[in-house]
């Protein structure tokens, strides 16, 4: 049995190298600043600015609330050491009210920390999903395979990246602050214990950079791609899982699960295996300040000249300096993770947010169908290729359709049919010519297989809008007029919430979509087999409902039935061939409609100008 070799969501197999994150350095802190610059310095700076200056404050206050402690802890060790018990109960009652401040210090500023990160993730997902969902670029992504699951990008990645941003900002700025308090009162005690502090800091930050940065950094990408794949393969499952288990195909499905699942068990063997060595230095490294400062601070308490509790408060002040300079050594490991996330969150940008270029778009200048505002549909000299191919499905083809036409396209599979809707939708544009668009207010698109949201049954009648101004009385009208006329009183009302998708038959759905048409009253309505689960009889029926509104229909169908409800018929006939013709002088069983013609090109323009006359 051979394995895939490609995720569904075009993610790089073992085979394929994919793109090495920035290790921690300059260009990691530029990507940084890219994708963080635009909340300080945009419409919530003045509230992000407000919200960083009240944690700093309470960062000063709980770090001097510190340095106190610390102090007296050393107070503490001296009054038992002299048995003085007047020295030791002072030094006591001062540490509780010192504990007074700081314990409701410190939990204030955890809860603005969060709430800071919090509002962050708001406003960044806001700004992601502006670019995501502007110009459709997330149909681009989906088909064009520029990157790996922008929506776990979205979803999880601006979580992380807020949420550390904050963390990772308050840690560098509460150890500078440490680093200030503590190294004064560690001056004061010992100029050799600081000098072999900045030494043993130096050496410990140089090996966790050099020595585990960059593998850590590859790995925690590679985690974050293969763990989305993994999770996309079961929504997969779940999406089709009625179609799956009519093919009886859980055994193929489960091979490909276990494909996806094994790149993530070896991927976070290997991540950790590096962790196992980097938690074994980050162990050493800490623990042996246990007993270095005592080490080199004994000599002058055993001869007298240094108090035990100096001495004490010496050891806690060596601590707390080494927190703050080796604040990247204790960190590294969800730093790594961190920098990965920034990556991923990079490559997005430059795909869907302002100033990006289109998804999909790539580098050479190669011809694309132009779309120009017009008050009806027209096409002028199209030719039409499948994205990032040479393939021409549709060559030179021109015709226009006045109000209340209705052109059906047919043709055998695979010739291009529901490709020219694509591109009438604006959704492809490889190829070359015009396309004549009314507004896309006008527009309604009717696929197979309709989409229907997890909410009320007023939202699928009313989608994609999000309020209507009809009343209930006119939406029940409407599903009357679709042949649902109990629909609302058998779910439980217009405002009722179902699994729509399993809850109504494949024609009942096709049957709501034409409800969406009636709520709508566009100009053009676009079908793509829209009447396909439909008997006869409701088909003619909803036809004749669209046709008798005035709107322009554009139809893919294959049916001889809906073939009156059509004044022209387009043959596409493959390899870029065409050709345009009445409807009555159509057959179904005919293999191409019409006597041929002696020269297309002559032929092209003559229908071109009968459907303009």
């Amino acid at each position: 049995m051979t394995t895939p070799t490609s995720s569904p969501t075009g993610a790089a197999t073992d085979d394929t190298p994919l793109p090495r994150p920035a290790p921690l350095s300059l260009a990691a802190w530029k990507q940084f600043v890219n994708v963080a610059k635009p909340y300080w310095l945009g419409d919530q700076k003045k509230r992000a600015w407000t919200l960083l200056m009240l944690l700093i404050v309470l960062m000063l206050v709980d770090t001097k609330l510190a340095v106190m402690l610390n102090n007296q802890t050393g107070e503490l060790t001296s009054a038992l050491a002299a048995r003085n018990g007047d020295r030791f109960w002072t030094s006591v009652r001062a540490c509780l009210a010192i504990l007074a401040l700081a314990v409701p210090t410190y939990a204030f500023y955890y809860y603005m920390r969060d709430v800071f990160a919090n509002q962050w993730r708001r406003w960044l997902t806001g700004r992601f999903l502006d670019g995501y969902l502007t110009g459709r670029k997330y149909y681009a992504l989906g088909s064009g395979g520029e990157i790996d699951n922008p929506d776990q990008r979205i979803s999880e990645d601006i979580n992380t990246f807020t949420g550390r941003s904050i963390n990772f900002l308050l840690i560098f700025l509460g150890s500078i602050m440490q680093l200030v308090a503590f190294s004064t009162v560690l001056w004061s005690i010992s100029h050799v214990l600081v000098g072999v502090l900045v030494a043993y800091a130096v050496m410990g930050n140089v090996v966790a950079l050099y020595v585990f940065g960059s593998p850590l950094i590859q790995l925690n990408f590679w985690q974050l791609r293969r763990e989305a794949d993994f999770r996309f393969s079961l929504m997969r499952l779940r999406e089709n899982a009625e179609s799956i288990a009519f093919y009886r195909g859980e055994a193929q499905e489960r091979t490909h699960i276990d494909h996806t699942f094994d790149k993530v068990i070896r991927n976070f063997a290997r991540l950790i295996k590096k962790q196992r060595a980097l938690n074994f230095f980050q162990r050493t490294f800490s623990q042996l300040t246990v007993v270095l400062p005592y080490v080199i601070l004994a000599g002058g308490v055993l001869s007298g000249a240094l108090e035990v509790g100096r001495a004490t408060q010496a050891a806690g002040a060596f601590t707390a300096v080494l927190g703050a300079v080796g604040v990247i050594v204790d960190n590294f490991e969800s730093l790594s993770r961190f920098v990965a996330g920034i990556g991923r969150l990079q490559a997005l940008s430059n795909l869907v947010l302002p100033g990006a270029a289109p998804a999909g778009a790539a580098g050479a200048e190669r011809p694309s169908i132009r779309m120009t505002p017009c008050t009806h549909l027209a096409l002028e000299s199209l030719t039409l290729c499948p994205p990032q191919s040479d393939r021409v499905l549709i060559k030179e083809l021109s015709l226009v359709l006045k109000p209340g036409d209705a052109l059906l396209i047919t043709g055998d599979s695979g010739c291009g049919k529901s490709s020219l809707l694509r591109a009438i939708a604006g959704l492809w544009h490889e190829g070359s010519g015009v396309i004549h668009h009314p507004p896309i207010e006008d527009v309604f698109f009717l696929p197979q297989q309709p989409y229907l949201q997890a909410s009320t049954l007023r939202s699928q009648l009313i989608y994609p809008s999000v309020r209507s101004d009809l009343g209930d009385e006119q939406l029940l009208e409407i599903l009357e007029q679709v042949h649902l006329p109990r629909l609302a009183e058998r779910v439980g009302g217009l405002d009722a919430v179902h699994d729509w998708e399993k809850l109504l038959s494949v024609g009942e759905q096709q049957r709501l979509a034409f409800g969406r048409v009636l709520v709508h009253k566009p100009h053009i309505v676009i079908l793509d087999e829209a009447t396909s689960a439909l008997d006869s009889g409701n088909e003619a029926s909803l036809y004749a409902r669209l046709r008798d509104s005035g709107a322009t229909l554009v139809s893919i169908a294959h049916r001889a039935g809906v073939l009156r409800h059509h004044t022209h018929v387009l043959h596409l006939q493959g390899d870029g061939g065409w050709e345009v013709i009445d409807a009555s002088g159509y057959r179904f069983d005919e293999p191409a409609a019409g006597a041929p013609l002696p020269d297309a090109a002559p032929a092209r323009q003559s229908v071109a100008a009968t459907l303009v006359g």
